[in-house]
């Protein structure tokens, strides 16, 4: 027999709120109560642990006001199911009423909790992976403000079936569900600039891998919440939401791969919040661990990360250290290398390309690698390469009056371009 899972839902919103302990997460309540104007309380760990068991009491209500404030949750998307009966309407029914194509502040449907009766067939879990494993090579070539709304429907239709599906075929579906949310929550994030709605995204990703117990997928969902804290700098919570990840990847057969992805992202965060040579370190960690590699195989959902991949974060790294000839050489051989399908990531080594001819005073190259991004753009958009243009065009402000950064600026400004940032 298996051992219970319990409350994942109010696992999975503390780990996402930054709270990697159930230590943390009761002495943060216990700090929040003045700030809320409630005195003498005081909550231990014991209470945070029966919580997160398989049959969560409800707590009293101060202490439900401090976890709703905490965690930005209700109590029943956080597992608790109050003493006067569930108030969830059963799953399915928010469909009918739920607008076809999301809105951008539509709410998320809440992973469902298993039924009495179940009336799905046993391979209910293999059809609908099969739709996201269509969606997640899709991602690659289809305009994310397409893209989007479709991945969003299938998770709440998975949300919709879960409860009418019995094990084993509920753990596969659960499996698919959330990586549903975690192209979705991807596509926000580095496709539409949307970090606050990808993190509510990813949250409902780390539900669903709870309930496939699948702790390699929680550690890739945790990994990704880390990017968002990293990008704004925020260090303590980025490496907060890195152990975890860690954590959850030694309790599964994880691949190298997923090991050096782990590196790289944890790398990144280190570049954006100010130590590209820690970042440096993590990096020639995942080149030894690819090199080693191990007994496991790479799930087939980590589609967006290679050895090729590895050296793109390597060179952005090696630019922002101001180590220009080895990122001008890393980021040539990536590009080299990349293949076809792989032009988003292209956008964003071509613009990494600018960067390095713009530090090292050579305007004319930084503007044919800008303006050579903004063509692949205009084939493929992708937020992230359209923001390492911008970033370019700042740093060349001393060169602003050159004709070659005025051709630049026409092509960044024209109607076309100006038009697909905005409505994308």
């Amino acid at each position: 027999m298996s051992r219970p899972a319990g409350n994942t839902r109010l696992k999975a919103a503390r780990l996402a709120a930054g709270y990697s302990s159930q230590q943390a997460l009761a002495d943060a309540i216990t700090a929040a109560a003045l700030s809320l104007g409630i005195r003498g309380l005081a909550v231990g760990v014991r209470q945070v642990r029966r919580w997160e068991s398989a049959t969560p009491p409800w707590p009293q209500p101060d202490v439900h006001r401090g976890l709703t404030h905490l965690l930005g949750q209700s109590m029943e998307d956080l597992g608790f199911t109050p003493p006067w009966g569930g108030t969830r309407s059963q799953a399915g029914t928010a469909l009918n009423t739920a607008p076809r194509v999301p809105l951008p502040g539509a709410r998320l449907a809440s992973v469902p909790a298993l039924q009495a009766t179940t009336t799905q067939p046993g391979t209910i879990g293999r059809d609908f992976g099969a739709i996201t494993r269509s969606h997640r090579q899709l991602y690659w070539s289809v305009a994310p403000a397409v893209l989007h709304p479709a991945v969003l429907e299938h998770t709440r239709l998975g949300c919709a079936l879960l409860p009418e599906t019995a094990n084993p075929a509920r753990q596969t579906l659960a499996s698919a569900l959330a990586e549903s949310y975690l192209l979705a929550g991807r596509i926000e994030f580095f496709d539409l600039r949307q970090p606050e709605r990808a993190s509510d995204t990813l949250l409902r990703s780390l539900q669903a891998a709870g309930e496939a117990d699948d702790p390699m997928l929680g550690a890739a969902i945790l990994a990704h919440m880390a990017f968002i804290p990293g990008w704004t700098g925020e260090r303590d919570a980025a490496i907060e939401r890195m152990t975890a990840a860690r954590t959850y990847a030694r309790r599964g057969e994880t691949s190298a791969e997923l090991w050096a992805w782990l590196d790289a992202v944890e790398a990144e965060c280190e570049t954006m919040c100010g130590d590209p040579h820690a970042a440096l370190r993590l990096i020639r960690h995942a080149e030894d661990t690819l090199s080693r590699g191990a007994d496991h195989a790479a799930p087939e959902w980590l589609d967006w990360f290679s050895p090729v991949r590895l050296s793109a974060f390597k060179g952005n790294t090696q630019l922002r250290a101001g180590h220009l000839p080895q990122a001008r050489q890393t980021l040539h051989e990536v590009l080299d290398a990349l293949p076809p399908e792989s032009a988003k990531q292209s956008t964003v080594v071509l613009g990494d390309l600018a960067a390095v001819e713009a530090s090292d005073g050579r305007p004319e190259e930084a503007c044919r690698y800008a303006i050579q991004t903004l063509d692949q753009l205009a084939i493929t958009w992708y937020a992230t390469g359209m923001d390492r243009v911008r970033e370019v065009r700042r740093t060349l402000t001393p060169w602003q009056n050159e004709q070659c950064v005025r051709n630049l600026d026409n092509r960044l400004y024209d109607w076309g371009t100006t038009v697909s940032a905005l409505q994308r």
